[in-house]
């Protein structure tokens, strides 16, 4: 676990630190259903998102980008009292509780700015870590689409939809 950390604001500065390990991981096909070939300008349309959505990262004392997180609205409409997020960690830089904090915080936002809940709409079934570390933080998989992520190693596996109260 990390001594220091602190998590602040995402600007577009610290694009040229994230797209590193966001290529590596997009690229992987193992966890996002984002397109593998996602290119370093779109993949910051995607990541840096305007208001009232925002991007969050995590940094060392040196102030070293550890991991990112995005937070927005799940869904428009009468839906929009339901937040989502995403994640990102260095994996430099995993198993350091960087994704935890990261998690922790995007629920503290979530609850500040009045949503009622938060949502995963497509946790990959077998992304462990990361369904082990939202169920410790209280949420639930509400159901799974049966091979809705084909896996490049696993072949066809279920995105789980996973959902917290707030």
């Amino acid at each position: 676990m990390l001594d220091r950390m602190l998590i602040r604001e995402a600007g577009s500065d610290d694009w040229a630190a994230i797209w590193p390990f966001f290529h590596g991981i997009v690229a992987a096909g193992e966890t996002f259903t984002y397109p593998l070939d996602l290119g370093m300008d779109e993949g910051r349309e995607w990541w840096l998102p305007a208001p009232p959505s925002r991007a969050v990262v995590a940094v060392d004392e040196a102030g070293a980008v550890l991991g990112t997180a995005k937070m927005n609205r799940n869904h428009m409409g009468n839906g929009s009292h339901i937040a989502s997020a995403s994640y990102m960690v260095d994996p430099a830089h995993s198993g350091r509780g960087v994704g935890r904090a990261l998690c922790e915080y995007t629920i503290e936002w979530a609850r500040a700015q009045g949503y009622r809940a938060m949502q995963f709409n497509s946790v990959v079934a077998t992304n462990e870590h990361a369904v082990r570390l939202y169920r410790s933080l209280g949420f639930e998989v509400i159901g799974t689409l049966p091979e809705g992520f084909d896996h490049p190693k696993h072949g066809y596996v279920g995105l789980h939809i996973m959902h917290l109260a707030l």
